[in-house]
């Protein structure tokens, strides 16, 4: 299948990264610890996207000690487990922060890794509150998968990656880090199921005053609770981000402009309608089938992982490419199909009961049905599909980066993970590039957490 066309590279001579970060975490102790500490420790020929890659690794160590002591997520680990998550984790943030100045291919390969890790860092996180397989760790997910399509979202848009004061990609995942270790140390991760007020010594008579809904709350139940609000204030941030840009955009274009512009066919609010769509199938899809959300919930947000690094990877492709806003998502329709073939036979159990609702004591007409028989079946058929479906996200998503990525290097004359022109110090400069060569270097620019080094070598190097 193909994903990019060679008529819509053109876009990538426009393409011109622009990122604002205001973390004060960043700018006086993370920058300064990368630049001085951590980048002299790579080689200078060492590519950028093999940086990146590189550290995805040490999230995939930490999912197999999961998935080894933890796999129902409900089960406390030897201290040393969460001890290696936060070190795997700040690895992870490391490597993508030093991977340097990059061109398309750099944003799109940093922003699709990224994608991947924040559903496996659900997992993870799941696991070190023991939340079990239930509603929790969903509810996880969706907040998680939230921030992600709605930053990506916003940066579409505004052609501006904007992280705040306090961001996800920086402060996020250093609370999470500090969460892991304190894990280890407090014991496991059942520390966490205790009321968290009681536990930290607030008096009786000031919970008293609280809302009895309030008094309780384990540990984890704040987290939550946090991270919800967190979702709602970036979710309107960015909204209220997208819109001052459009409406702008809207009042300096003529009518002629507007017309012809085809990628302000569609108001930016819909392109937020296919993730909240693909969740009410979701959460539709598991009230259905609650067998999947209480025993198979690891490789089914494996499934919406990929289904969500699919959209974002199709929006930064979009991005980069500046090609019309992508909509459809493929792997919907193994989705609904699942929801669909599921509700028939809940309908079916409907059926006495509407038939005296509407009927009486009357016979139904012979032409009143509801429902429909399940063409999968029950049970371990359900299961199946299941992991027909993550089968079937990976070979979608699986094709599209390889497609993607083959074809934009092909474009730009470059490699994806080693540099194709190495820097060679003394040798003389190349006399002319190629036109795609050249214009990867010329918009190379510095990734979300990218940081771009004062060192004269170690820049060379990223180019």
């Amino acid at each position: 299948m193909v994903y990019l066309r060679q008529e819509s590279l053109k876009g990538l001579k426009l393409y011109k990264y622009s990122g604002i970060d205001h973390s004060l975490t960043s700018k006086y102790i993370l920058k300064p610890f990368y630049n001085n500490i951590v980048l002299p420790c790579f080689p200078v020929g060492m590519a950028p996207n093999l940086i990146t890659l590189s550290g995805f690794t040490f999230v995939i160590a930490n999912l197999l000690t999961l998935l080894w002591y933890n796999p129902t997520l409900d089960q406390d680990c030897p201290p040393w487990v969460y001890y290696s998550w936060a070190v795997g984790l700040f690895l992870y943030q490391t490597f993508d922060a030093v991977d340097g100045a990059q061109a398309p291919l750099g944003e799109m390969f940093d922003h699709g890794v990224d994608a991947l890790n924040t559903s496996l860092e659900v997992l993870l996180f799941a696991g070190s509150q023991n939340m079990g397989q239930g509603w929790q760790t969903i509810a996880l997910l969706f907040a998680s998968l939230c921030t992600f399509y709605i930053q990506t979202w916003e940066e579409y848009h505004t052609h501006t990656l904007k992280l705040g004061v306090i961001s996800g990609p920086v402060e996020g995942i250093l609370i999470i880090i500090t969460v892991y270790i304190l894990t280890g140390y407090l014991g496991g991760a059942s520390f966490w199921k205790q009321p968290m007020l009681s536990t930290l010594g607030v008096s009786a008579n000031v919970i008293g005053l609280l809302p009895p809904l309030l008094r309780d709350l384990s540990f984890t139940e704040w987290w939550l609770a946090q991270g919800s609000a967190v979702v709602g204030f970036n979710m309107i941030e960015a909204t209220r981000t997208v819109m001052r840009v459009y409406n702008k955009k809207q009042n300096e274009m003529t009518k002629e402009e507007r017309a012809s512009d085809r990628n302000n066919n569609h108001h930016p609010l819909l392109g937020l309608v296919p993730f909240f769509a693909t969740w009410a199938l979701v959460v539709s899809y598991l009230l259905l089938q609650p067998e999947i959300l209480t025993a198979h919930i690891v490789p089914f947000v494996f499934f919406v992982g990929l289904f969500n690094a699919y959209s974002v990877g199709q929006m930064i492709t979009a991005h980069v490419a500046h090609l019309p806003f992508p909509y459809y998502n493929v792997m919907t329709i193994p989705l609904a199909f699942g929801v669909i073939d599921s509700l028939g036979p809940r309908l079916q159990t409907l059926e006495p009961a509407a038939a005296s609702l509407l009927f009486g004591t009357n016979a139904p007409p012979a032409y009143f049905r509801l429902g429909w028989p399940s063409a999968l079946g029950d049970g371990v058929y359900q299961v199946a599909y299941m992991f027909l479906m993550l089968g079937t996200a990976i070979g979608v998503y699986g094709s599209f980066v390889v497609d993607v990525i083959v074809t934009i290097c092909d474009y730009l004359d470059i490699w994806c993970l080693t540099i194709k022109y190495p820097y060679v110090e003394g040798a003389p400069e190349k006399k002319k590039e190629s036109e795609p060569a050249a214009i990867a270097n010329s918009n190379a620019a510095a990734t979300s957490t990218s940081i771009p080094s004062t060192d004269s070598t170690a820049t060379q190097r990223r180019k």
